[in-house]
């Protein structure tokens, strides 16, 4: 029976992350090109984010927005699967097997910390490909990029030139972003969760179904927006580390971090804050209100 749970977790999981893809890659795309070209020493290639947005649906299209998705899907599929899955297991695990309604730090905190510690193993190919992906293009305010003609292209290339730990640059970055990300996303998630149960615990039952979806999006979106300002520069200094041409650039978050600072300020190490928070609350959302309802469908009580 555990073992049946267990699986349905890791469902419910996967079937966040397909959702978070479709509702926030094109966010992301934009992100990710603000965060490598408005950091560069020769200076800002994007004046804003809806400057990046109107420029890659000017010279590429819609599908512009979704390049790199196809890793992005397979990746973040994968990532939520055993992030949910794992979260949930290790909750109730350092719970005792308590029922409890009420948040306890002491058991988000780790079991948040530790899936997202997890998963950072998975994210980081994943990212690299879909960034490296992300920052091609066709734009003259940029430099061309036509290395990659695919995904796989581009992880085979990435092997053959830089070796197998290649892949895995942005690794440290990667780790902190999502072991202290996660352990904010969750803990406001749940929190807000249960504060809007408690408020809302004597609505009409005929008006369950919409209000635990309400409650959903806004729990899940603010915990998105949690995440993501407390992680930005993190995630900046992962995409300059993944996208830089050069594979001996430092791999050190902190000492691009600092680079970036003193070339860019505190806007650079929060390049693409403004698609980033926008971005953060119909995905997680999205992921929220699909985790829930699929551990529903599924018979999984959510505590």
């Amino acid at each position: 029976m555990e073992q049946t749970v267990a699986y349905k977790e890791y469902l419910a999981g996967l079937l966040a992350g397909v959702a978070t893809v479709i509702t926030g890659h094109p966010f992301d795309t934009v992100k990710v090109k603000l965060q490598k070209h408005n950091t560069e020493a020769h200076g800002i290639k994007y004046r804003n984010s809806l400057h990046c947005t109107a420029r890659i649906l000017q010279t590429e299209g819609v599908k512009g927005l979704y390049r790199g998705a196809t890793s992005s899907f397979v990746g973040m599929a994968f990532e939520s699967s055993l992030l949910f899955g794992v979260y949930s297991q290790r909750k109730q695990s350092l719970q005792g097997g308590l029922h409890s309604d009420v948040p306890i730090p002491q058991v988000i905190i780790p079991s948040a910390a530790y899936g997202g510690a997890i998963i950072s193993f998975v994210l980081c190919p994943s990212e690299l490909i879909k960034c490296r992906m992300q920052v091609q293009g066709t734009d003259i305010l940029v430099p061309k990029f036509s290395r990659y003609s695919g995904p796989l292209d581009c992880a085979h290339q990435t092997v053959k030139h830089d070796g197998v730990s290649g892949i895995f640059r942005g690794g440290l970055a990667t780790l902190l972003r999502e072991s202290f990300g996660n352990a904010v996303f969750f803990s406001v998630y749940e929190y807000v969760r249960y504060y809007m149960h408690l408020q809302l615990k004597d609505s009409s039952s005929n008006h369950s179904h919409l209000i635990d979806m309400g409650i959903g999006i806004m729990s899940g979106g603010l915990g998105g927006v949690a995440f993501w300002s407390a992680v930005l520069p993190l995630d900046v200094a992962k995409t300059v580390i993944q996208t830089a041409p050069d594979k001996s650039f430092t791999r050190n978050p902190f000492r691009v971090l600092n680079s970036i600072y003193r070339r860019a300020g505190l806007r650079g190490c929060y390049a693409g804050l403004g698609p980033t928070i926008v971005r953060a609350f119909p995905a997680n959302a999205a992921a929220i209100v699909t985790w829930e309802l699929a551990m529903k469908v599924l018979g999984i009580r959510h505590d």
